[in-house]
């Protein structure tokens, strides 16, 4: 089965199996309960990053595995000792650790690819980064 994971999501469920789901808006507006349950597996979802995140985020049970496809970002990471900067270019991938808050400043239009556990995932405006 040939999956495009801009438009197709894959949850990968505790029990080995994989579940091709819609992705994009058709994920995000399903209920809230079914997002929950999707949230207990990995989910692997790609995106295409135009433009700064508006959001920080933070994943409180699970590290996230972020791959740059093409393009030019940096993540920021919030840890305890202060701001970390991640600058990415062309291939490159970071691994977010559980519970730190983060978001990215896009410098040239990219493309990500996420692999996550997000349940009770958290999010909060960004209100300024370098």
């Amino acid at each position: 089965m040939f999956i495009d994971p801009s438009s197709t999501y894959v949850c990968l469920h505790a029990d080995g199996q994989a579940e091709p789901v819609p992705g994009g808006q058709a994920f995000w507006s399903r209920p809230e309960a079914e997002l929950a349950r999707y949230g207990q597996g990995w989910l692997i979802s790609e995106f295409e990053c135009a433009s700064d995140w508006p959001n920080w985020e933070m994943h409180p049970h699970a590290d996230e595995f972020v791959y740059l496809l093409v393009g030019s970002a940096t993540l920021y990471f919030e840890l305890p000792t202060g701001l970390q900067a991640i600058p990415l270019v062309g291939r490159g991938a970071v691994i977010v650790p559980q519970g730190i808050w983060h978001t990215a400043k896009v410098s040239e239009p990219s493309r990500m690819l996420f692999v996550t556990r997000g349940h009770e995932t958290q999010h909060r405006p960004v209100t300024s980064v370098p």
